[in-house]
């Protein structure tokens, strides 16, 4: 297509931000606007005029962003074209580069990246090692300050000096240590994807200037989540031509938690001087009514772009505000109310009903409701297929057989299943560790640790290092990297030997199955690329992996009702949305308040409320079970924001009929009938 005929299916303010290639700009795109639809024909446009797709180069937060983006893109230019296009997530693009480059900062190019359960493992172990015990010590927020400090491109030099408390400094020694840990294994987190790139970037100006070379132009999408880290390396990319396209809301930054600064997008004209901004404002989603109540609650908010929703939709229902007694009141009511429409209106499915609440936790008497009435459902953020322990336990004998230094793998599977390796063992590997500084698989191979092992243990020993050796030796080539698996897993008595992991014979049983379903997950991800891929690259897809790319339980597109946090639903949509639970210290929460965030909370009843489509209502209860205990409810400040008109409260009664209506009008019209013909 040409220029002109891709602009002409904009409408006006879609075109503009699509239109204009050099310089920088600012996309304020508000709930259901059509962010992605402005991204992907920006980029059909840049090609139409010229443009090499190698030059261009889009960001996203999530994989499941990126790849809509790539096959909208192919719907509109050759396939072959789109593909040139580098489109992925900040972490996916960072991850090339270091693999590329990571020697420069003296780390060895077969590095693996930890999970959750490493990091963990890593951080109690550098506390030990500062002594600190990691029972009487505050942890989580040790590690989230770690986390903090990263985002902001704070080395543990940088750290020690900005330490302001005693805390701080404590902890920014206990940084370090965690980072020379990590180091140690060849093993990087998540937030050092970001951290190192721009380190490379610093340390290393040609690094740099290969990148900068490339990509003549920058995309990044959902902008409002941007943290000091990848703000810093939008910036050193975009360079002087600085012609960088930003899309996102501010109206929607509800991530502060993750490290997201709002100030990105709030400040992104006066950073870059000459920024043209658009506003898209025209939402494609909902009603008209629940726009103006989305526009009312966030039109309340102080640090924002000013934008208000309109749709060409209709009016719609206004969302309704009800009041009951007790908390499984309101449950029940839910239930009843998916019956309900779903009877009154055909045409919905249960997939078309969602029900958002403020924290997980929120979802048990839901969820106990909905199986009692025999309303499927599903629950986003319960335990991913991914997250079993047989599944982590399977990837970390893969890890390390691609990084022999990773202590935190290994310390996994010497158990997994029992070999006679025990505690005192295990001691002995982390001693040698601590003293000498090898990776305990160097010490796994000596003679001396081995006489310290019962003649049993040191054959199951030397079987498991044989089957390592081996599958080194089968996963050098390329291609097959499913059926390797299978032989590896067997070789190494993992597959064999999950019955002694769990005892008992029907879960032993099912654990098999997951892993049975693992092993198709990495031939469907060989199906996917080609097939002469090889197992790094299946591990690297892996560490990259989010919530919404993981096997679950359920398909998305079963129909069953979505239960799920606001902040789980951001970016989704449902013609029937329930948010329960409006009351004070519940939403907005108690913690968030306490730690100033009440304009982010505000950003996150803006969120709740567009993701309806036709149909809103918002419940709360005078009293509501708090572990174990019925503690009174006030209701959240919040509604009151919706007292001008924007909401009307009904009774529970005006919504859903009570179930014995129906049998006494049933009953009155069998007695009519039988008086007029008694036969």
């Amino acid at each position: 297509m040409t220029r002109n005929e891709i602009l002409s299916q904009l409408n006006k303010e879609q075109a503009a931000a699509a239109g204009k290639h050099d310089g920088p700009v600012l996309v304020l795109a508000g709930a259901g606007t059509g962010k992605t639809r402005v991204i992907t024909f920006r980029i059909a446009c840049m090609l139409a005029d010229g443009i090499a797709p190698e030059n261009i180069l889009g960001l996203t937060f999530t994989n499941k962003a990126a790849r809509e983006m790539r096959e909208r893109l192919a719907s509109l230019v050759a396939p072959e074209c789109a593909e040139k296009v580098t489109l992925g997530t900040f972490h996916s693009f960072c991850i090339r580069i270091l693999k590329k480059h990571i020697a420069k900062l003296g780390f060895a190019t077969g590095f693996t990246i930890a999970d959750d359960s490493d990091q963990q493992g890593i951080f109690k172990q550098a506390l030990g090692e500062c002594g600190c015990s990691y029972d009487g010590f505050p942890a989580a927020k040790a590690f989230a300050m770690i986390g903090a400090w990263k985002n902001r491109l704070y080395t543990p030099e940088a750290a020690v000096k900005a330490a302001d408390s005693s805390f701080a400094a404590t902890v920014a020694h206990v940084y370090e240590k965690y980072r020379d840990l990590l180091e140690m294994q060849n093993l990087i987190d998540f937030d050092d994807m970001l951290l190192l790139t721009w380190r490379l970037f610093a340390e290393h100006p040609e690094v740099l200037s290969e990148y900068r070379s490339r990509y003549h132009y920058l995309l990044v999408d959902e902008y409002q989540d941007t943290n000091g880290a990848q703000f810093e390396l939008v910036r050193m990319i975009a360079g002087d031509k600085c012609n960088l396209c930003v899309v996102g809301d501010d109206d929607q930054s509800i991530y502060s938690w993750r490290g997201a600064d709002v100030e990105n997008i709030l400040n992104f004209p006066d950073t870059f001087p000459g920024t043209m901004v658009v506003k898209l404002e025209q939402n494609y989603r909902s009603s008209s009514a629940i726009l103006n109540a989305a526009n009312t609650v966030i039109g309340t908010g102080v640090n924002r772009h000013a934008k208000k929703l309109w749709s060409a939709m209709g009016e719609g229902e206004k969302p309704k505000i009800l009041l009951f007694d007790r908390d499984d009141m309101e449950a029940d009511f839910v239930a009843q109310l998916i019956r309900a429409r779903k009877a009154e209106r055909p045409e919905l499915n249960y997939r078309d009903f969602a029900v958002l609440y403020r924290s997980n936790q929120l979802s048990r008497q839901i969820e106990q409701t909905l199986m009692s009435a025999g309303i499927p459902y599903r629950l986003v953020g319960g335990q991913q297929f991914f997250q079993r322990r047989e599944i982590k336990d399977a990837v970390a004998y893969l890890k390390l057989l691609t990084n022999p230094k990773d202590d935190q793998s290994l310390l996994r599977i010497l158990a997994a299943p029992p070999r006679g390796i025990g505690p005192k063992a295990v001691s002995e590997l982390k001693r040698r560790r601590a003293e000498e500084h090898i990776p305990m698989s160097v010490t796994l191979r000596s003679a001396e640790f081995r006489k310290s092992l019962t003649s049993k243990g040191a054959a199951e020993l030397q079987k498991m290092l044989d089957a390592f050796d081996a599958a080194k030796k089968d996963f050098a080539a390329p291609g097959n990297v499913s059926g390797k698996i299978i032989r590896f897993l067997d070789a190494v008595g993992y597959s064999g030997g999950l019955q002694k992991i769990y005892r008992d014979h029907e879960d032993s049983i099912k654990r098999r199955d997951n892993v049975d379903e693992f092993i198709s997950a990495v031939a469907q991800f060989e199906k996917k690329h080609g097939g002469e891929v090889t197992l790094d690259d299946y591990l690297e897809s892996y560490s990259l992996m989010e919530e919404n790319d993981r096997v679950q339980e359920e398909s998305p597109d079963a129909d069953a009702v979505t239960l799920t946090s606001i902040h789980a639903a951001k970016g989704l949509e449902y013609p029937v949305v329930i948010q329960i639970a409006m009351e004070k210290n519940i939403f907005p929460h108690e913690r968030a308040l306490e730690e100033g965030g009440y304009e982010e909370e505000l950003r996150l009843f803006y969120v709740a409320i567009t993701r309806a489509k036709q149909e809103l209502y918002l419940t709360r209860a005078r009293s509501r079970m708090v572990r174990g205990v019925v503690r009174p409810a006030l209701p959240s400040p919040f509604l009151e924001l919706l007292d001008k008109g924007a909401a009307e409260k009904k009774s529970p009664d005006e919504i859903v009929k009570p179930a014995g209506d129906d049998a006494v009008k049933k009953a009155f019209e069998e007695a009519i009938r039988l008086l007029m013909d008694p036969q």
